[in-house]
């Protein structure tokens, strides 16, 4: 019988916003036995020295570079995971000793494909030595080496999980965090998959520039705006929109310009807008449709999002929540499930979700002793 692994998956995306962990009994195959899962935001001081990071790195030309505030955040990102650990597992009554494993994304800083360049920040052995637990950490870089887009990863759990769902018709699961992906499941098939667009990356920004506030609360101001179709279609122009999948994006492969001129209620509506039809464009690169859609990440909590994309799509738009899912603990939880593949040299990657020749497995192991 396949070992069942201890698992805690940490993450962080590229909204920056929080730390989300989940605790996850799996042998990295199809066994799913969910356990607590939490949440441990940034703090503003935090966001603005992750914000001043990224655009350190968009200059970097090697993944150890660490130059201006990247050290500073480097060091933040792994304390806040030490401390954020720390709290879960007392919180939870878990001792150190019964958990076999971390799976540690790290804070995104830099995503460039096309240059084979990939940088998360976080220093998986450090957490290791500090919370005592084995830490699984570095996912993306292998499949990136062997020519792939090193995104997105998340895939190969979406589709245990369509197979734990019991449905046996093609599903599109889309993930909405700072970028957002998709990932296509159908019975018997590997999983084909993208990142598709902006996510609340636009939407965060523009609310911050304008207002202060790290995020449009509730979709309130996008639900009293209206859609600016001369500023959506400029923004669906961009040439990622007719690039066939496998393909990957990094959080400012996207400007807002084409709403700069609005309001803020239409810029925001307009946005979403955007979000939405991103998410549906690669509807045409399928090799069948979807029976529906399944929402997760930060953006399922996002109404205006969610009717955007229920008008647009050509099928029924499902919150996580209606599976029994957790969506915001999907993605932690992925990175628990990927750790554990990880550690018994399974693939996290395929040729249909990031273009790598082969089905490749990938990361470091760090370990707590």
């Amino acid at each position: 019988m396949p070992k069942i692994f201890r698992a805690l998956g940490a993450m962080t995306g590229t909204s920056m916003d929080a730390i989300d962990l989940a605790y996850l009994e799996t042998d990295g195959r199809r066994t799913l036995k969910f356990g607590p899962s939490g949440s441990y935001p940034f703090s503003e001081d935090d966001r603005a020295l992750l914000r001043r990071a990224v655009a350190a790195a968009q200059g970097l030309r090697r993944r150890e570079e660490r130059p201006g505030p990247l050290a500073e955040a480097d060091e933040l990102v792994t304390r806040r995971h030490i401390e954020a650990v720390t709290d879960f597992l007392a919180r939870n009554a878990l001792d150190p000793a019964a958990v076999d494993l971390i799976g540690f994304h790290g804070q995104t800083v830099l995503h460039r494909p096309e240059n084979r360049l990939t940088v998360q920040i976080g220093n998986g052995e450090f957490l290791a030595r500090e919370v005592g637990i084995d830490v699984a950490y570095d996912l993306r870089a292998a499949d990136m080496a062997a020519g792939g887009q090193g995104a997105p990863l998340v895939p190969v759990y979406h589709q245990a999980l369509a197979e734990a769902s019991g449905v046996a018709e093609p599903m599109l699961f889309v993930n909405i965090g700072g970028v957002a992906n998709m990932s296509f499941v159908a019975p018997d098939d590997d999983p084909i998959a993208c990142d598709v667009g902006p996510g609340n990356a636009l939407l965060d920004d523009l609310m911050l520039a304008r207002t202060g506030a790290a995020m449009d609360e509730g979709g309130a101001c996008a639900l009293a705006g209206k859609v600016d179709e001369r500023a959506l279609a400029d923004l669906m122009s961009h040439p990622f929109f007719a690039l066939e999948p496998p393909k990957s994006l990094d959080r400012n492969a996207f400007d807002s310009t084409p709403v700069a001129s609005l309001s803020l209620p239409d810029a925001a509506a307009t946005l979403v807008a955007f979000t939405a039809s991103a998410i549906l464009a690669p509807f045409a690169f399928l090799p069948a449709e979807p029976r529906l859609v399944v929402v997760c990440g930060g953006g399922a909590r996002n109404p205006a999002l969610i009717q955007a994309l229920a008008r647009r799509a050509p099928c029924p738009v499902r919150r996580a929540e209606e599976f029994g899912w957790d969506s915001q603990a999907i993605e932690a939880q992925a990175f628990a499930f990927l750790g554990v593949r990880s550690v018994k040299g399974l693939p996290l990657t395929f040729p249909t979700t990031t273009g790598v020749a082969e089905p490749t497995s990938g990361g470091a192991l760090a370990w707590a002793g």
